[in-house]
């Protein structure tokens, strides 16, 4: 708190012992327990059964109307008695700035406490006692039929904490923002606009994206965690809490598919904000408040999850040249365009920027969509992004009369299709490749057609889909690439890559392949936990989720195969 991307208080995934945590559970062993969100809303319940009887907790941060100027930053749970009666137990233990600093705790009320320590400060509450202990609060209570018990954790700056706590919210509030939290979120939902046989999964993974955007500047998070490996005791466990360019654009693009269009704007202008307006000045990802320096540090005091270490912090791949960006800003705008927006004066000059930076820059080797930490390369993903920011670009300035070198754009564009066909294509094999340097296969080749590069019925594209699926098949899913050697620099495997597991559904539907899309999706879709939420990897041998999670990347492109399976039943044509 109070941010996605804060300093953690609760860090226990990281660090068992001392990380952090605030956990409510019965307090008799034994008991079992199940849990979903509440139908359209990111409201958690756990229902809790035992011997005695059975308990519903409800988990969510407060939300309400004008949240985006003024957030409540709250945490509420409310455990409400079913039937007969149960006994409890909450463990509050914050341990501010991952880990590292143990809280000053002051009552500043019955059942009122105020955690202070560094720069965060935590206002806590509960209907029932709260008993002090060293650096952390506990609380026992016993819930019957129609009771309610409620713990409140509220973000609030700790130099005001520290002169005077502000007075809590009543029982009556606290449960009257349960009810505007499942209202706001259930407002939110109607907007939807798909109807299909993956409806419910489909929502669900659009209120996931809204879920990780961050409404007081638009910007959207690749993940809501940080440091989860890719592999159970590996090294690779980067920092996705930030706003990466192409994760967002594909989110917006996903969610306007699907009736919610709002979130777009929000993000047009904050990368315009955030790059400062210069195309040469582009991050391929940002804080979410735009900041431009996110330093990468190895916190060597966690234990990390399954011992991955070094825990990593920060991400230094917001320095890497990515070509791909330009092409994703570009095609999200000309996407917009073709929903009935046009680019104002200042946004145009934005884009005219970009495109010149393409234009200029396409023959660079980069780090590519895998933001690869080895030597760059000439990846045929990257100069196909940078070939539709060229191409989208021309036809953008020609739909709404701008003024533009669309000669030269068009001549570039021209250039790099010609380069990509013959330098990144395998003609042995009739098939697009990773590289301009080798024959590898990749998954991010799957996304060609989404550009206009390629029409996803092409028969060099139907070839390259089935020659991706051949070689990076596992168990079912995809990996993301088969490398000579590590792309990243980085030891140890990795798991299936789900994003482009959706990827190769979609492929398969718009290329009317539609009961094998359906296998490949539901294969990935099975891969989701108990909640219908999608790490970045998985690991089929082991039923285990790997990286970080929940993943937009993931549930994007979900939504995206779940869109292309119901037009492909529909028959309709893209």
């Amino acid at each position: 708190m109070p941010r996605l991307d804060s300093d953690s208080c609760f860090g226990r995934l990281l660090d068992w012992d001392d990380g952090g945590h605030f956990s409510v559970a019965p307090s008799a062993r034994g008991y079992t327990s199940y849990r979903r969100y509440l139908d359209s809303t990111m409201v958690l319940t756990t229902n809790f059964v035992t011997r005695a009887g059975e308990a519903i907790a409800y988990d969510f941060f407060a939300m309400r109307r004008g949240g985006r100027e003024s957030p409540r930053r709250q945490l509420i749970r409310v455990v409400e008695g079913v039937r007969g009666k149960i006994d409890f137990k909450a463990e509050i233990k914050p341990v501010f700035d991952y880990g590292q600093v143990k809280p000053w705790l002051r009552q500043a009320a019955t059942n009122v406490y105020a955690a202070i320590g560094g720069d965060s400060g935590l206002l806590i509450t509960a209907d029932e006692d709260l008993e002090a202990k060293a650096h952390e609060l506990h609380c026992s209570f016993s819930v019957r039929a129609q009771e309610r018990v409620r713990l409140s954790i509220t973000y609030l700056d700790p130099a005001l904490l520290d002169r005077e706590a502000p007075q809590p919210p009543s029982h009556e509030e606290l449960d009257k923002r349960l009810d505007e939290t499942v209202d706001w979120w259930e407002r939110w939902s109607r907007q939807a606009d798909f109807h299909g046989s993956s409806e419910v999964d489909a929502l669900r993974s659009a209120l996931v994206l809204k879920a990780l955007s961050h409404a007081p500047t638009g910007a959207i998070a690749a993940a809501a965690t940080t440091s989860l490996p890719e592999q159970p005791g590996g090294a690779r466990n980067w920092d996705y809490r930030f706003s990466w360019i192409r994760d967002s654009s594909f989110s917006v693009r996903a969610l306007g598919e699907v009736g919610f269009e709002k979130e777009a704007e929000g993000f047009r202008r904050f990368i315009q904000r955030s790059a400062a307006g210069s195309a040469h000045q582009l991050q391929i990802m940002y804080g979410l408040h735009g900041e431009r320096r996110l330093t990468e540090v190895e916190l060597d005091y966690l234990d990390g999850y399954r011992e991955s270490r070094p825990v990593r912090i920060g991400n230094e791949a917001a320095k890497q040249l990515q070509l791909d960006a330009y092409g994703e800003l570009v095609l999200l705008s000309w996407e917009w365009h073709l929903r009935g927006h046009s680019p104002d004066d200042d946004y145009w000059r934005f884009l005219a920027d970009l495109i010149d930076t393409a234009a200029e820059r396409w023959a660079e080797p980069d780090r590519g969509i895998w933001e690869i930490r080895g030597r760059p390369r000439h990846f045929v993903h990257s100069k196909v992004m940078c070939w539709a920011a060229l191409d989208r670009g021309s036809a953008l300035a020609s739909d709404v009369m701008r003024r533009a070198p669309l000669a030269r754009w068009r001549k570039v564009a021209r250039q790099i299709k010609e380069e990509v066909e013959s330098k990144g294509y395998d003609k042995r094999r009739g098939c697009f490749v990773q590289d301009f340097d080798g024959k590898q296969m990749d998954a991010a080749l799957l996304l060609l057609p989404s550009t206009g590069f390629v029409a996803w019925d092409d028969e060099r594209m139907v070839r390259t889909t089935d020659a991706v699926r051949a070689d990076l098949d596992s168990d079912g899913l995809l990996l993301r690439y088969r490398p000579r050697v590590s792309l990243d620099g980085q030891r140890g495997a990795e798991g299936t890559f789900l994003p482009c597991t959706f990827w190769l559904a979609e492929c398969l539907a718009r290329q009317g392949r539609v009961e094998d899309a359906r296998t490949v999706f539901d294969r990935a879709a099975g891969a989701g936990n108990d909640l219908g939420l999608f790490s970045e990897e998985f690991d089929s041998a082991n039923g285990l989720m790997l990286g970080n999670f929940p993943q937009a990347l993931t549930h994007l492109s979900h939504l995206t195969a779940a869109v292309a399976l119901r037009d492909a039943v529909a028959g309709k044509r893209v």
